[in-house]
């Protein structure tokens, strides 16, 4: 493998793996955020809910997103804009705010898995895609135990707009 394929690989894990990770991050944030917006489980569920549809919605239109616009261009564009969300999140001054960012940041992140898994698959050969693909899935496979671990940790000692903001550094 040479150092370009090295590094989109590892890009690819970075990106799938922050957007796994924000599926389940916010689900331990879920009883302070209610507290510190006063709104309730109903209100509150929609963070997740909003995330998890508009996720939903751009998966099946990443190929043609990433055709038209040219892959490189549009998964860029969605790793500044899934993280830019993020930090609105964090930012967000009341629900309809962090509902609203969230479903933004769902649209980002939803076009990451397939667009990584596509550039992975086009970036080696045939003989070396399958392996690429197993370091890529593997990698992956550790986002949904992550996520609700950090996610509490991030909440208990730093707050709960913290589990946004994790993905700026990353």
């Amino acid at each position: 493998m040479s150092r370009d394929s090295k590094l989109i690989v590892f890009v690819a894990v970075l990106a799938s793996l922050l957007e796994i990770i924000d599926t389940s991050i916010v689900n331990v944030a879920l009883p302070t955020m209610m507290g510190n917006l006063g709104a309730t489980l109903e209100d509150i569920s929609m963070v997740i809910t909003g995330y998890a549809i508009a996720n939903a919605i751009v998966l099946p239109a990443s190929a043609w997103l990433s055709e038209t616009f040219g892959r490189r261009k549009y998964y860029l564009g969605c790793i500044v804009l899934f993280t830019l969300s993020s930090v609105a999140c964090g930012l967000a001054p009341n629900l309809t705010f962090l509902i609203v960012f969230r479903i933004v940041q769902g649209l980002d992140g939803g076009a990451l898995l397939p667009t990584s898994q596509t550039l992975i698959y086009e970036q080696f050969p045939k003989e070396q895609a399958g392996m690429a693909g197993a370091i890529f899935g593997m990698s992956v496979m550790v986002g949904p135990a992550l996520g609700p671990v950090m996610g509490g940790y991030l909440t208990d000692h730093f707050g709960w707009r913290s589990i946004f903001n994790i993905n700026l550094p990353l």
